[in-house]
């Protein structure tokens, strides 16, 4: 099998990575970094809770649903704690 690449860096990352010592030649970077990988990162889905960036879109699926959290909490007396 032959593997032409085209894109300057991925080149470069190979080259960088030969730098260090850590690999014999380009083929031992490409199957290095081909073990390291889950085999099903790239069919796996992603959840919404994953791709959030902060806690607006986290929570962003729930707009509209009129969820009042702190309903239940006014009979809420807590509880004795020992200390």
């Amino acid at each position: 099998m032959t593997i032409q690449i085209t894109k300057p860096e991925v080149e470069q990352l190979i080259n960088q990575r030969l730098q260090t010592g850590g690999f014999k030649d380009a083929e031992d970077v490409v199957f290095q970094a081909l073990q390291s990988s889950s085999p099903n990162a790239a069919s796996t889905p992603r959840t919404e809770a994953a791709e959030a960036k902060n806690m607006f879109e986290l929570f962003a699926p729930l707009r509209g649903l009129n969820i009042d959290f702190e309903a239940d909490r006014s009979n809420d007396r807590g509880r004795d704690i020992d200390l």
